[in-house]
């Protein structure tokens, strides 16, 4: 099942595409609010698997938001591929990930146009992102997927200067930028994959391969991240997890690269699909 937020309001993508209206779908069952769907997802899922859906309508890509343009809590983890890691200079995390956040005025859907903060070096880490669908709290790995709705594509778009200076690093906000948390294009429910924890993630910036991995290197998988985030705080219908990014950002290379005005940056995930920033002087 795909889920969208189509000009603010709750869709299904049908097979072919097609966007069906949720709320008229469902005479007022479930609101148009794409973010309210989380806190009813059971009932929403058995309702979907069984209603007589109409025809669908065609829509633009620039038209979607983020399925979840509002969630109460995003976690970002660091560091959570070792050759990205490695690149950054850091040792590969042990025992429990690097967290940090995005605040949510950031978030934004799969296509955009994005200002480059002034006297910034903007980077790019193409990310698996998982919602949750059912409130977690001291999940075990064995049992997290049944607590995800679903997986997007996101882009954890970062600010070096103000992330990285100062007495301490301020990861949030160099990575908090208007526009730097691009979801999408839609949510894929995880029975649509034939193995959730291995996806293909590529990323390119003007057409030129800059990232390309697999989710299956990941250092803390979905349900261990679910696990260890969980045993601390519980987690909430509709939070989102960006779960790092494999090697080939700008930071890690030699000479570093930065996003320039111009520059059109496409981030894909196997089985879910793409999105697409365009960048611009502020």
């Amino acid at each position: 099942m795909h889920i969208a937020n189509l000009s603010g309001r709750l869709a299904l993508i049908d097979a072919d595409g097609l966007a069906i209206d949720v709320e008229r779908a469902s005479s007022g069952r479930f609101a148009a609010d794409p973010q309210a769907v989380y806190d009813a997802w059971d009932d929403f899922r058995d309702w979907a698997a069984h209603a007589e859906l109409p025809e669908g309508v065609l829509f633009e890509p620039a038209e979607l938001g983020s399925p979840t343009p509002q969630p109460r809590q995003l976690f970002a983890i660091g560091l959570n591929y070792r050759d990205h890691a490695a690149e950054s200079g850091f040792a590969a995390p042990e025992g429990f990930p690097p967290v940090f956040t995005k605040f949510a005025t950031s978030i934004t859907g799969p296509v955009t146009r994005v200002a480059l903060p002034e006297g910034g070096h903007t980077d790019w880490e193409i990310e698996l992102v998982a919602v949750i669908g059912r409130r977690a709290s001291h999940v075990a790995a064995v049992d997290a997927w049944s607590h995800v709705a679903g997986l997007a594509v996101g882009q954890d778009i970062s600010e070096r200067v103000g992330q990285l200076t100062g007495p301490v690093p301020q990861f949030s906000l160099g990575k908090s930028h208007p526009g730097f948390t691009p979801i999408g294009p839609w949510l894929v429910t995880p029975d649509e994959f034939d193995n959730p924890d291995d996806l293909e993630l590529r990323c390119t910036l003007n057409g030129e391969e800059v990232q390309k991995g697999r989710t299956r290197d990941l250092i803390f998988s979905v349900p261990a991240l679910i696990e260890a985030l969980s045993s601390v705080t519980p987690l909430l219908p509709g939070d989102v997890i960006f779960t790092g990014t494999p090697a080939g950002v700008g930071l890690g290379r030699e000479p570093q690269r930065w996003i320039c005005s111009g520059d059109e940056l496409v981030s894909t995930i196997e089985g879910i699909g793409e999105l697409r920033q365009t960048f611009h002087d502020h």
